[in-house]
C-alpha cells in the first residue's frame, strides 16, 4: 500500500492534533492507529556538504533539509492512510524515529484515525 513520493496531504492540517480531541467537534468514531513510515539515508554529497557546515559551526541545513522533508512525507503518509480508512482527522498523532543502521533512519508518524463532527 506504500506509495513513494507519498500523495498530496489529505486531512487539513488543522485537524490533526497530539491532543486526543478537538476543540469545537467531538469524536463519532474511531477507526484505530494509523501511520506512515519513511526510511532514509544520507547521500555522500549531503555528507560532505554537512561536513564542511559543521567545520563553521551553527545550522547544519543540508540535514535539516533532509529531516523535514522525511517528516513532511511520513506526515502525508499517515494522513493518506486516515482517508482511507474514512477518518477525517487524526488525534494522539505522534512522530518517532530510529537509526535502522548507520547513516539510515526511519521516521514514523502515527496517531489515531477518528471521525469528528462539529459541536452544534
Amino acid at each position: 500500500m506504500s506509495t513513494y513520493p507519498p500523495p498530496p496531504l489529505t486531512i487539513h492540517p488543522a485537524f490533526t492534533t497530539t491532543a486526543f480531541e478537538l476543540p469545537g467537534y467531538r469524536i463519532v468514531r474511531n477507526l484505530g492507529v494509523v501511520r506512515g513510515i519513511v526510511v532514509r539515508s544520507r547521500n555522500v554529497f549531503a555528507t560532505i556538504g554537512a561536513g564542511l557546515q559543521t567545520l563553521v559551526g551553527g545550522d547544519i541545513t543540508l540535514f535539516t533539509q533532509l529531516c523535514e522533508k522525511t517528516r513532511q512525507d511520513s506526515f502525508a503518509m499517515m494522513t493518506l492512510h486516515a482517508t482511507q480508512l474514512g477518518a477525517n482527522a487524526v488525534v494522539g498523532f505522534r512522530y518517532d524515529a530510529n537509526e535502522v543502521m548507520k547513516g539510515v533512519t526511519e521516521v514514523l508518524a502515527y496517531g489515531t484515525a477518528v471521525v469528528v463532527e462539529p459541536i452544534a
